[in-house]
């Protein structure tokens, strides 16, 4: 039963995600996503109570799935090799943001504006990304580590949201930029 119900959400999740890459936002609706996955509308609203609770529930698979790609990426990885470790992070960003479908629109966050401080998507990366880079770092998430890496997702998200709309597949100039920016950045906290 369990393992039903978690396909059934999976179906709805990847059902969406197709939908968001044809139709944008807007035009989502949660009949769509119902006849999409195959399921009843009232499986939709089981789970999730209109569309911005199903995009939310996005947004957190993807930045799951993230997680688990840096994670392995990392496993592979000295400890003493911050730069590859940043690159890594970069790397699996642009492999998902290419190849999974609606995290082009929903990486880790809805495309509407966020209730509260808690549900901006930066900062779930952020916090994400400080724990899993000082845990390969051998050290504890401290303050000074959260903030360099905020501002580096910040200054990341705005470069690279403009290097997708520069180019569909990315361009590559800015990337480069973006690549040398945080690392530079970062170097003071973590050389």
């Amino acid at each position: 039963m369990q393992q039903r119900s978690a396909d059934r959400l999976a179906r709805i999740l990847d059902s969406c995600a197709g939908l968001l890459d044809e139709t944008g936002y807007e035009q989502l609706t949660t009949r769509a996503v119902a006849e999409r996955a195959e399921v009843p509308i009232g499986s939709v609203y089981r789970f999730f109570s209109n569309k911005r609770a199903l995009v939310d529930a996005l947004a957190l698979r993807n930045l799951d799935a993230y997680a688990d790609r840096i994670a392995a990426r990392l496993a592979d990885l000295p400890a003493s090799d911050w730069r590859a470790a940043i690159d890594a992070v970069l790397d699996e960003y642009l492999a998902m943001k290419r190849s999974v479908p609606g995290f082009a629109l929903v990486d880790f966050g809805p495309p509407f504006p966020v209730e509260s401080a808690s549900d901006d998507a930066n900062r779930r990366l952020a916090d994400r990304l400080a724990v899993l880079l000082a845990g390969h770092l051998g050290r504890r998430p401290d303050e000074g580590l959260s903030r360099a890496i905020l501002v580096s997702v910040e200054a990341a998200d705005a470069l690279l949201q403009l290097a997708f709309r520069t180019d569909p597949s990315g361009d590559a100039d800015i990337i480069a930029e973006t690549r040398t920016l945080v690392t530079s950045y970062l170097a003071h906290t973590l050389d």
